[in-house]
């Protein structure tokens, strides 16, 4: 039975109440057809819209019907030898003979029109001419009919390559370059218009409430918001608000994102750009771009504007041996945009950047960036509220402590975090799992800290037993160091590229200030893995490189940065870049500021630190000998061991 259908206003069919589908018409994503008592032509359907395929689709079948029944028409062509031809005529076969350019046509009838049996089939004799000059006389001594006929075509087809198909080409091209050189006119008009996206009030879905672990930051932007909506309660007591805020912080610590809270609280237009769209090929347009931003900013007063990644177009000119390029043109109009700007007209600057120390001294002087709100790595309430947030749509089994996994992230900002949920989340999912649980957490904790496991990773058996006496060395050595971070997990499963092994450790507060001794702790445990190779197996394995190369690392800053040797003991070894050398932010580019002698004391005392500590980390490891046996093998046998269970063998030992 058919299903039962109606019309609605539209002119829509529905099936039982819901849309059909299987009808070809559609119409504001509905399935829309003729009514009952309208006709099939109507003037109310879509208009039919003329393709190009059409034409040609159409010449090539009146092309095919041409040549087919021209076929039909005429008689047979048997293509013979010349001498052959020859003898036809002195025969008497051949009565008429076509002379054209490329052929010989024969035919031993005179007119098209002389009747044939029935069943017979007319034949045209048809040869290649060759160069014979007693041709002609043959054809007269035969008294046969001759003459020369233009090349036979297609009067159709030749109508349509002659003059169809060249008009339809310059056409064709005519419409394809006239529309590109249209559109390159109007983007070449359009170059020294910003590229800036005006975003409505509302429209960013973020406010102050979605922004945690920042309440410092948020406070000093209420400020500026409060300016935007009530000025009047400012300009009254003679205050100016600041002309320009910029937020400076390491990446993913949610500048961008404070920026977008200020656009949804402040109910004010909000153009958004990056410090890359005002640099293009063409010189001047960046000026250009950046005039027209602040002419629209200004006739749209009260507004804001965010310039994201700052530091494209406001890089230090100290540097740059040139004083003419098109980023320098940029940022000196932008200079003199933010000078001009009048502290009560309602505009102010927002931007954002990860590299303040390669910024202009001319951006951050007051009267431009008055403000600069450092956005930093949040502490651990502020993980534990940005945890809250991203976890508000995600479900959560009665296990999982947010406080917990805000305690095992420090130095994690919030686009960690926010990555950490999102990782737990598919872990449950992969698992089979409809909620999260507290191992998902960790899971994708290590996930972000040591990298994927690689369980699948083939290693023998000689190189399991060097990895897990290593990792057993770091964990024994934290155990028994004062001042190191507690140990939280031993590992021997593959992670990432080239980690064999881990040794997980999370400090129990967040920590700002590093004395002497916690340095060299973290020394001692770096050390841990390379000793207990050592102790056991007699000889060293290259699988501590990176422990080497930290543990280096902290002694020589311990030396150059913290005034911590006896020789140069509150003194500061800096290096600084030379403005000849470019950008003073690269590394490779920094020159020492003190002599070979001292770089050479650096040197040795570098050395003199890691030896020292390696032999207490030697003789530690070797008073606990048996206990580094005994964890090894149960890591062997295990693979990981958890905190709990790591100090329950130690305290079991002792």
């Amino acid at each position: 039975m058919p299903e039962e259908q109606k019309h609605d206003d539209d002119g829509c069919i529905e099936a039982n109440g819901k849309n059909n589908k299987k009808q070809p018409w559609k119409k504001d994503n509905k399935d829309c057809g003729p009514k009952s008592n309208e006709p099939f032509f109507s003037f109310n359907r879509p208009q039919f819209r003329f393709s190009i395929w059409f034409f040609i689709i159409s010449i090539i079948l009146i092309m095919l019907f041409n040549a087919l029944y021209v076929r039909e028409q005429q008689p047979t062509e048997k293509l013979i030898e010349y001498s052959d031809f020859k003898r036809r005529i002195i025969d008497d076969e051949i009565k008429v003979v076509h002379i054209e350019e490329e052929f010989l046509y024969g035919q031993p009838y005179y007119t098209s029109d002389e009747p044939t049996t029935q069943g017979e089939q007319r034949i045209i004799y048809k040869t290649v001419p060759v160069d014979d000059p007693g041709f002609i006389e043959l054809l007269d001594s035969k008294g046969v009919t001759y003459y020369a006929v233009p090349q036979r075509d297609s009067g159709l087809l030749a109508f349509i390559l002659n003059w169809i198909f060249p008009f339809a080409i310059l056409f064709f091209v005519w419409r394809v370059l006239f529309r590109r050189v249209g559109n390159m006119g109007s983007s070449v008009m359009q170059f020294g218009q910003n590229k800036a996206q005006i975003v409505a009030e509302g429209n960013t879905g973020v406010t102050f409430n979605d922004v945690a672990g920042a309440d410092e930051e948020k406070a000093e932007l209420v400020e500026v918001v409060d300016f935007l909506k009530n000025p009047f309660k400012y300009t009254e007591i003679g205050g100016k608000i600041p002309k320009g805020v910029l937020l400076v912080g390491a990446p993913g610590t949610g500048k961008t994102l404070l920026a977008r809270a200020v656009a949804g609280e402040g109910h004010v237009p909000f153009f958004r750009m990056s410090g890359s769209d005002f640099v293009e090929m063409f010189v001047g347009v960046g000026a250009a771009r950046v005039r027209d931003l602040f002419r629209q900013a200004r006739e749209k007063a009260p507004c804001i504007i965010f310039i994201d990644e700052l530091d494209a177009i406001g890089k230090s000119r100290i540097a740059g041996i040139s004083g003419n390029d098109e980023r320098e043109q940029t940022l000196n109009q932008l200079l003199v945009e933010m000078d001009g700007f009048d502290s009560t007209n309602g505009v102010i600057i927002l931007a954002a950047t990860n590299r303040p120390e390669v910024l202009d001294p001319a951006l951050l002087r007051p009267g431009r960036f008055d403000r600069q709100i450092v956005v930093d790595k949040p502490d651990l309430n502020g993980r534990e509220a940005i945890l809250k947030i991203h976890c508000a749509n995600v479900k959560l089994d009665e296990s999982v402590d947010i406080r917990t996994v805000a305690k095992t992230t420090p130095g994690f900002v919030g686009a960690d975090l926010a990555n950490i949920v999102n990782e737990a989340a598919l872990l449950a999912v992969r698992e089979g799992r409809t909620k999260v649980k507290q191992e998902d957490f960790s899971e994708a904790i290590e996930k972000a800290v040591a990298g994927l496991q690689k369980k699948n990773k083939l290693i023998n058996q000689k190189e399991r037993e060097i990895v897990a006496y290593h990792e057993t060395g770091h964990a024994l050595t934290a155990a028994f160091t004062e001042g190191s971070d507690p140990v939280q997990k031993i590992s021997i499963v593959p992670r990432g590229l080239v980690a064999l092994g881990y040794t997980l450790q999370t400090p129990s507060e967040d920590r700002f200030l590093l004395s002497e001794e916690e340095l060299l702790s973290k020394i001692d445990v770096l050390l841990g893995g390379r000793a207990a190779e050592k102790i056991i197996f007699k000889s060293v394995s290259t699988g501590a490189a990176n422990d080497l190369t930290r543990a280096t690392d902290i002694a020589r800053k311990m030396i150059t940065e913290y005034g911590m040797s006896e020789k140069f003991h509150n003194v500061v070894l800096s290096q600084k870049g030379s403005p000849f050398l470019g950008d003073i932010s690269q590394p490779g580019q920094l020159s020492r500021e003190y002599s070979e002698s001292t770089q050479q004391y650096v040197d040795e005392e570098v050395a003199r630190i890691i030896d020292q500590r390696y032999n207490r980390v030697l003789d530690l490891l070797k008073e606990k000998q048996n206990l580094l046996k005994t964890i090894s093998k149960k890591l062997l046998d295990l693979e990981t061991i958890e905190e709990k269970e790591f100090l329950n063998i130690i305290q079991k030992a002792e």
